[in-house]
């Protein structure tokens, strides 16, 4: 049992669970809750409520799906490490796949778990995290141990070459929301989020809608 101990009393672990799947983040609560020390303090179904979430309740650790509408898992980790930066981030994901777990360490993540792991793997891996190590499904071990210990140099992709609200922007768009939706959902003019929408289609060279969902799809920036 880890906890945090302060003047005379042992203070709560506070865990953020995000995920689309109620199904999903009812069972992590399931595996959180027979840890004696831990509480989930708040859970969100997009990304973009993941990070008010942690801006509201500051946890030390929060547990995100890669694949959330709104803002994927990997936006909202860029955006949880700048707001709340002790926050330790634990991915869970079904995506075996290396450099999706190479993305997610250079996005600020320390842990990446898949959720066919998670039944055995995941007390341990938010122990792992609070004590201040990392913790990756063995599967994708040695490709994150080779980032960090800078034996690979990945070049950068196209889509790490986006400004974030670029990449805002075409998640949105591949979720087939329309420029006054988009401006609604980020909080700025049509005319702006036509602007971003004409740039972002020039940058990736594509024509259409249909287009940028399979940029979108490929690059693991929203689901299929």
């Amino acid at each position: 049992m880890l906890q945090v101990f302060g003047v005379g009393k042992a203070t709560m672990i506070q865990i953020l669970i995000a995920d689309d799947h109620d199904v999903v983040k009812q069972g992590v609560c399931v595996l959180l809750d027979q840890h004696e020390g831990w509480r989930v303090c708040a859970q969100a179904s997009t990304g973009r409520e993941a990070v008010a979430k942690a801006r509201e309740f500051i946890p030390d650790v929060a547990i995100l799906d890669v694949g959330m509408p709104e803002m994927n898992g990997l936006e909202a980790a860029r955006e949880i490490r700048t707001i709340v930066p002790a926050t330790k981030i634990l991915m869970l994901t079904m995506y075996e796949i290396d450099y999706l777990a190479q993305d997610c360490v250079e996005a600020g993540a320390r842990g990446y778990l898949l959720k066919s792991d998670a039944g055995r793997m995941l007390l341990d891996g938010v122990e792992t995290l609070i004590k201040g190590g990392t913790f990756f499904s063995p599967r994708v071990r040695a490709a994150v141990d080779d980032l960090m210990v800078g034996a690979v140099r990945r070049p950068a992709s196209q889509s790490t070459r986006l400004t974030k609200r670029e990449r805002e922007v075409l998640q949105l768009a591949a979720e087939g929301q329309s420029n006054k939706e988009i401006a609604t959902a980020l909080n700025i003019t049509t005319k702006t989020a036509e602007t971003h929408r004409a740039r972002l289609m020039a940058k990736l060279s594509v024509h259409s809608v249909a287009g940028l969902v399979r940029y979108a799809i490929r690059n693991r920036i929203t689901e299929p």
